[in-house]
């Protein structure tokens, strides 16, 4: 109770709006999340990390204000306030994943894409997860992909053992021809950069919405791959809508293994396990694509 009574004063103090009620709201092992219920009728939900590393939520709020000035694109929670040890949205019921819903975010999706981003990268660096993501923007995107996505979580994971030495040089083969692989070249797109199934709620409302940015410019399949790693409901209905909305170019799901190479490396450092072989897996992958 004293926890939750520090909680809505916190709140209270950043938003200025008084705090009626809370409930401790279940799931996220990165920060304590706790649901708000207004004294003005609203419902917020306040994210909370003591000891949050430097500008941790600073950058999520960027990144969802970033977002948001795509007024058709992909929803986002407003944002009620910000501070170095959290962040205040306002709260998103939800519902349950709809072919309707699908349809819808994967249109959205491809209108926040191609609102682009000035540069592959961004001003600053960021976090996905807690681990740091370096952001300095590059010319190209498979300079940018190979130098600030792959290789310094390669390093990172075999610093940590969850990479063997076998594993590592199979991943540096395929950045070392990564211009051959990459596709066709594409603009900076304006891309939420950590889309997994967990950062997209379904709303009672019918829609979807994006939680938790590591948003920066990038290549718009990056997006789209990260949707298919975790799995996410109706996600064949998202691609073909995106697909109609912003078609996509030829070879794209071959590419899917190359795009999901860096979230798999950030899983090898964070958390280990079989995330370094599946690494490895999705870079032969991505160098030897399937002929038919």
């Amino acid at each position: 109770m004293a926890r939750m009574t520090g909680t809505a004063a916190r709140a209270e103090a950043l938003i200025g709006h008084g705090v009626v009620a809370t409930t401790p709201v279940a799931g996220g092992d990165i920060c304590t999340t706790t649901r708000l219920r207004l004294s003005d009728g609203r419902v917020a939900v306040i994210k909370t990390r003591p000891q949050a590393p430097a500008g941790f939520f600073a950058r999520e709020a960027a990144g969802l204000r970033w977002l948001a000035e795509v007024a058709d694109g992909a929803k986002v929670p407003e944002l009620l306030g910000a501070d170095d040890d959290c962040v205040v949205l306002a709260w998103v019921e939800p519902g349950k994943p709809t072919v309707e819903a699908a349809e819808r975010f994967g249109q959205a999706l491809a209108r926040t894409h191609a609102a682009g981003a000035p540069t592959f990268g961004a001003d600053v660096d960021g976090y996905i997860g807690l681990a740091p993501l370096p952001n300095r923007p590059l010319g190209t995107w498979p300079e940018f992909y190979a130098s600030r996505r792959v290789m310094p979580y390669v390093r990172a994971a075999v610093q940590r053992r969850a990479l063997t030495a076998e594993q590592a040089d199979t991943i540096e083969r395929t950045m070392s021809r990564i211009h051959d692989v990459a596709g066709p070249a594409e603009p900076p797109a304006r891309i939420h950069g950590d889309l997994w199934s967990g950062n997209v709620v379904w709303g009672t409302d019918g829609d979807a919405w994006l939680i938790d940015p590591a948003a920066h410019g990038g290549h718009r399949e990056t997006d789209l791959a990260m949707l298919a790693l975790f799995g996410l409901p109706h996600l064949q209905r998202v691609l073909e809508s995106y697909d109609e909305a912003a078609p996509l170019a030829d070879g794209w799901r071959a590419r899917v293994p190359l795009h999901q190479l860096h979230p798999l490396l950030v899983h090898a450092v964070l958390f280990g396990g079989t995330y370094g072989a599946r690494a490895a897996a999705a870079a032969k992958a991505a160098l030897e694509p399937p002929t038919d």
